[in-house]
């Protein structure tokens, strides 16, 4: 029987987390798929999503408006209470057979209490990884909840069946945005002009001879630093005098203290170099970091895809703390002497080898075939 299946994307990095899967769930025989786009994916100012998903020729069932303003503590707390009530809402009218919950971001433990209070069998991809920030809690807490686990690795595998969840319940798929990865290095050319389809503000850079990309985010447990932080990559950006393509932060505690660091920075200091996007279609942006000499910043992406595109990366500060990682990345604190020196030993060293330690670029296929045929279930019992 063809199984109804809810995904929920509450944030422009988790459509390319699960990009790949929806491709493969919506051509399955054995699925219907139901799109849920929520919060930040919405909004203009982080970037509209919806819209490209839209564009990307899917279809969206439900929209749940749920950011509450402010990207601080309390309205990150807040926006997921309402975003449980509207959860609630859309689960009971679309009636899906199984719902899918995405990675850590905050708003995910809407969907994640929603699908377990009405009884609805839940999907975890991408649980058992470690990281710093509220992300670490809320990625366990769903773990908890979610009744199949479509880990990223062995070793994430191991920890999920370490928190007390059923060994034949874990499967590992590799991460799906790996797949997206793949496809952009196979298909490398990007057939429009960035500046002008995608817009954004700053210089109109020359790209020919080489470019960095950065992409900062606040850390939700240090979020009253957020401004400082941006500010000494900023200074490193700036003195580095490669040009830089950088992307705007996400809605997390702290987001106006980036958001706001760089707009006083631009004011006060020209960057002739930089220019700053929304976002871009996933597959476009991992063809410009594909490209890139080097990724700046504190972003998954740079853990992730660019270990396997073999892109090297400056990663800053603890929001990646304990993330497992390949060769491709420097770690430094904030502190813009070491982040400038770390870019310029990056872009002299060059490409790495491509390492899969998040997947070989097939996990698409593997989570629409699991969905369709692994048994149900939404009774659990804590393992020993």
């Amino acid at each position: 029987m063809t199984r109804k299946v809810c995904v929920a994307i509450t944030a422009r990095p988790s459509y390319s987390r699960i990009r790949s899967a929806l491709q493969a769930m919506r051509d399955h025989p054995g699925i219907e798929l139901q799109i849920v786009v929520a919060a930040s994916a919405l909004l203009d100012r982080y970037g509209s999503a919806d819209q490209v998903i839209e564009r990307e020729g899917f279809r969206i069932d439900r929209r749940v408006y749920m950011i509450v303003e402010g990207e601080n503590l309390v309205t990150s707390a807040k926006s997921t209470g309402f975003g449980l009530a509207e959860m609630a809402t859309v689960l009971d009218n679309l009636a899906p057979d199984v719902v899918v919950s995405i990675a850590d971001r905050f708003e995910t433990m809407a969907t994640a209490v929603a699908a377990a209070y009405m009884n609805l069998p839940l999907v975890h991809i991408q649980g058992g990884e470690i990281t710093g920030s509220i992300d670490e809690k809320v990625r366990h807490a769903v773990t908890k909840l979610a009744d199949l686990h479509f880990v990223a690795s062995e070793k994430a595998a191991e920890r999920v069946i370490r928190m007390g969840e059923r060994p034949d319940a874990v499967f590992v798929t590799g991460c799906p945005s790996i797949d997206v990865a793949k496809a952009a290095i196979a298909n490398p050319e990007i057939d429009v002009d960035v500046f002008d389809a995608y817009g954004g503000v700053g210089a109109r850079l020359d790209l020919s001879k080489g470019y960095i990309v950065v992409l900062q985010h606040p850390v939700t447990t240090e979020y009253g630093l957020s401004r400082a932080h941006v500010e000494e990559t900023l200074h490193a950006v700036a003195e580095c005098g490669l040009p830089a393509l950088w992307f705007w932060p996400n809605v997390d505690a702290g987001s106006d203290g980036t958001s706001g660091g760089i707009r006083a920075f631009r004011e006060t200091h020209a960057l002739p170099n930089v220019h700053f996007f929304k976002n871009l279609p996933p597959e476009d942006f991992l063809r410009l970091l594909y490209a890139s000499r080097c990724i700046v910043g504190n972003s998954s992406v740079a853990i992730r895809e660019c270990a396997y595109m073999g892109v090297p990366a400056v990663n800053i500060g603890s929001r990646q703390q304990g993330r497992d990682r390949g060769r491709n990345v420097v770690d430094v604190d904030y502190d813009r002497g070491a982040i400038l020196a770390a870019i310029r030993r990056n872009v002299a060293n060059g490409r790495l080898p491509s390492d899969s330690l998040y997947g070989e670029g097939d996990a698409g296929g593997r989570i629409a075939d699991l969905i369709a045929r692994v048994p149900l279930s939404i009774e659990k019992r804590l393992t020993y």
